[in-house]
């Protein structure tokens, strides 16, 4: 099979809590092997179940006030009193090698991230099938108490309204088939002339044969 030298996207999933996003997140990296998952630093503690370097790189407050001055970071938040950001440079090596990278983040990153990486942007909106089953799931997990679930409800609005800054949209009604759908999209976006900067060589040597 030809091999012709393509650049990765940086595939970013958004949604509110509940929706879906983290487990069609998981999915994703386990069927696609071209599919990396972007790294945040962030300055928050360790949790117990959490590993550094697979889940958060863990750092020192002026450590990430040095990577922010230093501009080696595409997006960065302040989130209950942590902060959290992406490294520029395993990105951008990543997609040099064709690989695709993906983002797990909410609106305000994926903003940053289109405004620092325009072309290589792809970005998806999941939406739950209605408020009712958003809250459902919510209380299905059964990890958060009362309040928490509310607090979460309240600030879904605030991140649904947001849909439209997103270029595709999925509703996460059947999870293998929202799955399905996210990587229809992932496919077409690989798949574009313009991801694949071999083909012209490929082409020209295609027609001297």
């Amino acid at each position: 099979m030809a091999k012709i030298a393509r650049r990765g996207v940086m595939f970013v999933l958004s949604s509110p809590s509940g929706a879906g996003k983290t487990t069609i997140a998981r999915r994703l990296l386990e069927e696609n092997k071209d599919l990396v998952l972007s790294i945040s630093v962030t300055t928050r503690e360790k949790r117990p179940s959490e590993v550094d370097g697979r889940d958060y790189r863990f750092i020192k407050e002026n450590d990430f006030d040095r990577m922010v001055a230093r501009d080696e970071l595409l997006e960065h938040a302040e989130v209950f009193g942590n902060h959290y950001g992406t490294p520029k440079d395993p990105v951008e090596d990543a997609l040099a090698s064709g690989k695709n990278v993906l983002f797990d983040i909410d609106w305000q990153g994926a903003d940053q991230l289109r405004k620092a990486m325009p072309d290589d942007v792809v970005s998806v909106f999941i939406l739950p099938p209605s408020r009712k089953e958003l809250e459902s799931r919510l209380r299905r997990r059964a990890e958060d108490p009362d309040d928490v679930v509310k607090a979460r409800m309240e600030k879904a609005s605030g991140e649904i309204v947001h849909w439209d800054d997103y270029e595709h949209v999925v509703i996460n009604e059947n999870l293998d088939a929202a799955i399905r759908e996210v990587t229809g999209i992932l496919s077409g976006a690989t798949a574009r002339r313009v991801r694949q900067p071999g083909l012209e060589e490929f082409v020209a040597k295609l027609l001297e044969e």
